[in-house]
């Protein structure tokens, strides 16, 4: 989403195809003997970075005996998902990754596929989302913006990194909707790239952003803005001074999730090895070294509990999308 939500810059280890990394630690708690992530997007993207890392600390722990990794963009992942449903019979080592577009690509007839044509495994990372303003603003909280809005609308515009009916477009909404305000009436404006969107803050042409919580940190720690809302259920230890949307009255949490998934059909004795390595993973230190170099958030969601939350994903996005004209 934001300024792609969850989306960061990884240095990818291959351009396209595969590339095995050798596990460095002993079999002795091997859980599965190989897996082939399949990524919809190109190299160096968010799902490349989660596939990647994921394989890493898996293969290093010793968990999984060895990964190998395949970049198939197009369809805006839908090309990926058709591959999976379509090759299901020889696919039994292969897991895809994604994340909250299948949700929304989904319910808007990007691809005809949801998650419900898949194997679910697991969720597995998150980032939350956030609103910022730039560090000299004279708004310093969710209220401040929502009373600056109230006070004269063509004034304040709120910014992000996704196209309109995307989910930087729709936490805003989100926000808005919750402190009693017509969802659809204030302005958003989209930027496609994170230098314009803080061009775009710090000359004033929109009051706020609406971005990645892992970008709203960086951004933070630099010095360019100010968190004034985070839309997790608590305070994000990463940033403690960040508040909530809660906190503030909002009733707004949303999280950009990235899991995994696996062909329809497939064996529940795979499935079941395939969730224990991802259940083992969190407790490695293979793992945390790579969550915390990518600034991601631990979100465990196995099987019935994953299909539980996709599906409140989809109705609150759905529901949404339909106020704003998008559905």
């Amino acid at each position: 989403m934001p300024l792609k939500l969850g989306r960061r810059t990884f240095i990818a280890a291959a351009a396209a195809l595969s590339f095995t990394y050798p596990n460095f630690a002993s079999a002795a708690d091997q859980v599965v003997d190989e897996i082939h992530f399949l990524i919809p997007g190109g190299a160096g993207g968010g799902w490349d970075g989660t596939a990647r890392g994921t394989g890493e600390a898996l293969t290093k722990s010793g968990l999984v005996g060895q990964a190998s990794y395949e970049n198939m963009s197009g369809g805006g992942g839908g090309k990926a998902i058709a591959y999976l449903i379509e090759n299901a019979e020889s696919l039994d080592n292969t897991m895809m990754v994604n994340s909250t577009p299948i949700v929304i690509r989904s319910l808007t007839g990007v691809f005809p596929q949801s998650f419900r044509d898949l194997t679910l495994v697991a969720g597995t990372i998150g980032d939350y989302a956030a609103v910022v303003v730039g560090k000299d603003s004279p708004i310093n909280s969710m209220s401040d913006l929502v009373a600056a809005y109230k006070a004269d609308p063509s004034k304040v515009a709120i910014g992000g990194g996704s196209v309109p009916g995307g989910m930087d477009h729709l936490v805003a909404a989100m926000a808005m909707e919750a402190a009693g305000e017509d969802p659809t009436a204030f302005k958003y404006i989209p930027y496609d790239a994170g230098g314009k969107a803080m061009a775009g803050l710090l000359s004033g042409e929109i009051a706020a952003l609406s971005t990645g919580f892992s970008e709203a940190v960086d951004l933070a720690n630099a010095g360019e803005v100010k968190i004034i809302g985070v839309t997790s259920g608590e305070r994000v230890p990463a940033y403690p001074d960040a508040p909530t949307m809660k906190e503030q009255g909002l009733d707004t949490e949303f999280v950009n999730w990235r899991g995994f998934f696996a062909a329809p059909g497939l064996d529940a004795a795979k499935v079941a090895a395939y969730q224990d390595a991802i259940a083992k993973m969190y407790d490695t230190p293979e793992w945390e070294e790579v969550r915390a170099r990518n600034g991601w958030v631990n979100i465990h969601n196995p099987g019935d509990d994953f299909k539980a939350f996709l599906e409140n994903q989809e109705k609150q996005i759905g529901d949404l999308m339909k106020k704003l004209g998008f559905l």
